[in-house]
């Protein structure tokens, strides 16, 4: 048999007929649906405690609900991956809290902010996903915080797990001024239309969706399993190119792009049909290849258009054009017009790190000074909607009296870190902390430097916090100092551009936590002192001697 019939027949695609289960994660779905594991923590675990918990539901199910264990305190990174599930467990969880398209109004963030009170010790972290994530979530306490975000048209439905995840969209859908179009009714009509039903709730792997008609880009669709971008054809009509196969974490890749022209109306049935293939003919043999981003990787565009077309939508899509490049900063930072006259007001919390007493004070800040309606950005920053020109800089100093910068230096604007050791089984070193120390200590240090540049931290190589296109991308590990102790570090990735390139990896290029800031610093200094009027860092880091990056 050749080869290539041998990988097809051993993926366990089920269209071509291979539905056996190929491991455990698949046998567990096939078990039972993971959206089942709603009623037991309702009528069962919620009631008999953590021990009561069934660990296929655990370590499994949960995550349909928005629900994973968290780190016991205490347990090193060199103990990260070693150590069996029951010892890396704490008894309490995290929960994601599912807001597609970021959007908020001010009842649906006070109920987030007491949640975070009342039941999560004030943790409360917004993700480069959109989403709001707690800690401390006790099972006893699962049903009341459903039943408080359900009452505000909130909920954690398949905000984990092989599921398609929270859509992102661009927070000032439906008021930017240079929009091409509102993407925020597509967007619903699929979640109305999909989220929740056993349809699309045993998939590979989860499934990541960006809809967006931002001329920003802000929704970074080059890194989507599927991603709807605005663009104008040459008929002067509005509508989406649709990408497929983005994907960071160990293996990353960029989205391809169809070269199809998907009109408004026909959005919810084409990604329809792209979650369906991935449901039929993704790889499920092996957790390490189940992404989106490897079928497409060896169909090639033209062929998932075909199978697209052919076998699922049962219409051919016509041709469409690309969209326009990104702008320089994708964020949603500042003070800024809107279409109606009012204006938006973006902020930079640090590193996304917010709790439930913040909260609170931003949902009466955007009731004081705008509508209330609150977005929050795949930055981990938020926006304030609908603030008239003369409430702008008021609401501006405000929010500063609570570190919340609207007008941030370029380190904490374009800095982004995951959760990290303090509460991640996957994760080898500290993240949150060490990123703000690492943005106040470059504050201090460079002072003047205004050029945009990102820095994201990871706490493993899994790419939560994008650090393969970044400017600096910091992949947390176990390094070995110059007394030769393994401490806490990072291998170093330069120059990352969405949609370009990935970034360098430079051989030997590491650092010990502690030597980070020097690090930065030293390799900001160059490119400042080295690059051309207009260049980009990333730009600089491609042609720049190796010494100059070390």
């Amino acid at each position: 048999m050749p080869p290539a019939t041998k990988r097809k027949r051993g993926e366990g695609q089920w269209a071509l007929g291979y539905r056996e289960p190929l491991n455990k994660n698949e046998e567990n779905k096939k078990n039972d649906d993971g959206l089942n594991v709603r009623r037991r923590i309702i009528d069962v675990y919620s009631k008999a405690g953590f021990d009561s918990i069934d660990p296929a539901d655990l370590r499994g199910r949960f995550r349909w609900l928005g629900l994973y264990t968290q780190r016991r305190p205490g347990i090193d990174g060199g103990k990260t991956g070693a150590l069996p599930d029951e010892e890396l467990d704490d008894r309490y969880f995290m929960m994601r809290v599912r807001m597609d398209g970021g959007q908020l109004s001010g009842p649906q963030l006070r109920t987030l902010a007491d949640i975070s009170v009342r039941y999560a010790r004030g943790t409360a972290d917004v993700t480069d996903r959109q989403n709001f994530q707690y800690h401390w979530i006790r099972i006893e306490d699962v049903p009341a915080i459903w039943d408080a975000l359900e009452a505000v048209g909130l909920s954690t439905m398949e905000a984990c797990g092989d599921t398609p995840r929270t859509m992102i969209g661009c927070p000032l859908a439906g008021i930017a001024e240079d929009e091409l179009l509102d993407a925020t009714p597509h967007l619903r009509e699929v979640h109305d239309r999909f989220i929740g039903s056993p349809e699309f709730s045993n998939l590979p792997r989860k499934f990541k969706t960006a809809m967006s008609g931002c001329t920003a880009h802000c929704t970074v669709h080059e890194i989507n399993d599927i991603a709807f971008v605005g663009v104008r054809n040459e008929d002067g009509e509005l509508g989406y190119q649709l990408f497929v196969g983005g994907g960071l974490s160990t293996n990353p890749m960029f989205a391809k792009s169809l070269g199809v022209f998907v009109k408004p109306e026909q959005t919810a049935e084409v990604w329809k049909g792209v979650i369906s293939i991935f449901r039929d003919y993704g790889y499920r043999r092996l957790r390490s290849r189940a992404r989106l981003k490897f079928l497409v990787a060896d169909w090639g565009a033209e062929k998932f258009r075909e199978v697209l077309e052919k076998e699922y939508l049962g219409f051919a899509l016509p041709d469409g054009p690309e969209p326009d490049a990104p702008l320089p900063r994708r964020d949603h930072v500042g003070i800024r017009r809107q279409k109606d006259g009012n204006y938006y007001v973006g902020f930079a919390p640090r590193v996304g790190r917010l709790n439930g007493e913040l909260l609170g004070v931003i949902a009466d800040l955007a009731d004081r000074y705008g509508s209330g309606r609150v977005r929050t950005t795949t930055e981990q920053k938020m926006v304030i909607l609908d603030v008239p020109e003369e409430n702008t800089e008021p609401l501006a100093a405000a929010l500063a009296e609570h570190d919340l910068q609207v007008r941030p230096s370029t380190f904490r604007r374009h800095a982004m870190a995951c959760t990290g050791i303090e509460y991640c089984k996957l994760a080898i070193v500290e993240t949150k902390q060490r990123a703000m120390d690492l943005v106040d200590e470059l504050e201090k240090r460079l002072p003047d430097f205004d050029q945009p540049l990102s820095i994201n931290v990871n706490g493993c190589p899994n790419a939560c916090a994008r650090i393969q296109v970044a400017d600096i991308g910091l992949k947390g590990q176990l390094v070995v100092d110059e007394n030769g102790d393994q401490v806490e570090g990072f291998q170093i990735h330069l120059g990352g551009q969405l949609g370009a390139t990935f970034g360098k990896k430079v051989r030997g290029l590491k650092t010990t936590s502690d030597g980070l800031t020097d690090y930065v610093e030293r390799v900001v200094r160059n490119y400042d002192a080295q690059r051309a009027d207009g260049e980009t860092f990333a730009a600089w880091a491609r042609r720049a001697d190796e010494a100059d990056l070390k």
